[in-house]
């Protein structure tokens, strides 16, 4: 076949699959070619420039961001949302993308762990359209959610919403998330109904975590359930820069070594490793340097941020 004559019929067989939409199964019954042939030329027109893609980006999307933290942080997947200011609203538009996330991904029967005290986790729950998403799965607390009773918030209920609006079990940690001394933590993860939500750390499928800075957020204070502030400047003195799961770490990502972690009652980082995929929720100038430790240690496998906070961790060292 001549150069001119075997680029005819490339074009030819480019055109009927990608403008008249038949598929190389008709295309073969037409032209009389083998299927191989078929998927060999179409292969081929891409990579003579017969074929171009173009594919564009919604208003509002950040493809090219979400690739670049990808890439460059070796995540699983990334979703950049347009958030016009921080705060409240940027709370509430990372938990609708953070709803949506779980509404295309979720599977029947997996093991879903959620942590507390994460005013986008709340959001998310908010923006949930109800549905069977995870039927005969579970969802488990992984850090514990008791707190003044005086809140608005009440992450215990967190985990019950999440699994109402998914088809779960809930299966609560009725503690606090930080408890008085490590005494106090040892008697309390001996407690039945503590162990029953542990005894699934090394089984989940999937966490949703909040990224905390060195700063509590205002629900956080009042819930009770944060370390004084002269225990936070020990620990950043230590090089903390964040938190996931009350459990500190430094600009590398790596775990702060410190007798405070051992009045948490909650998941460690090292079985939080060992969970398939561990979504981080988090934006704003206040969390960029949590975030970025968090990215830096591998401590999650997908990010859901903001544009501005996106940008800037594209352009941050590794």
């Amino acid at each position: 076949m001549g150069r001119v004559d075997e680029l005819r019929l490339i074009a030819k067989v480019a055109r009927m699959y990608y403008i008249q939409e038949l598929n190389q199964q008709e295309i073969t019954d037409k032209l009389q070619l083998h299927q191989s042939t078929i998927s060999r030329m179409l292969k081929k027109a891409r990579a003579l420039n017969l074929v171009r893609f173009n594919i564009a980006t919604p208003p509002g999307t950040f493809a090219d961001l979400e690739d670049q933290l990808t890439s460059r942080f070796e995540l699983k997947d990334a979703v950049v949302v347009d958030c016009p200011a921080e705060g409240e609203a940027m709370f509430r538009d990372l938990g609708i993308a953070l709803a949506y996330f779980l509404e295309t991904t979720l599977k029947p029967g997996k093991v879903i762990g959620i942590s507390s005290w994460s005013r986008s986790l709340f959001a998310m729950v908010d923006a949930l359209h109800p549905g069977g998403y995870c039927a005969d799965g579970k969802v488990v607390q992984i850090l514990g959610g008791v707190g003044n009773t005086a809140s608005d918030f009440h992450a215990i209920h967190l985990a019950q919403r999440l699994a109402g609006s998914i088809g779960a079990k809930p299966v609560l940690l009725q503690s606090p998330a930080v408890v008085g001394t490590s005494e106090a933590q040892r008697v309390l993860s001996r407690d039945p109904v503590v162990q029953e939500a542990s005894a699934l750390f090394d089984k989940l499928d999937l966490a949703l975590v909040g990224i905390g800075s060195m700063e509590p957020s205002k629900m956080l204070a009042v819930s009770g359930n944060i370390f004084s502030r002269e225990e936070r400047a020990k620990l950043q003195r230590l090089g903390a820069v964040g938190d996931i799961c009350f459990r500190f770490y430094n600009a590398d990502g790596q775990p702060i070594k410190s007798s405070l972690m051992k009045r948490v009652i909650g998941i460690d980082l090292d079985k939080l490793s060992n969970c398939k995929r561990v979504v981080g929720v988090a934006g704003g100038t206040q969390k960029m340097q949590a975030i970025l430790g968090a990215l830096r240690g591998g401590l999650i496998d997908v990010l859901i941020t903001d544009q501005r906070t996106a940008e800037v961790l594209s352009k941050a060292k590794n």
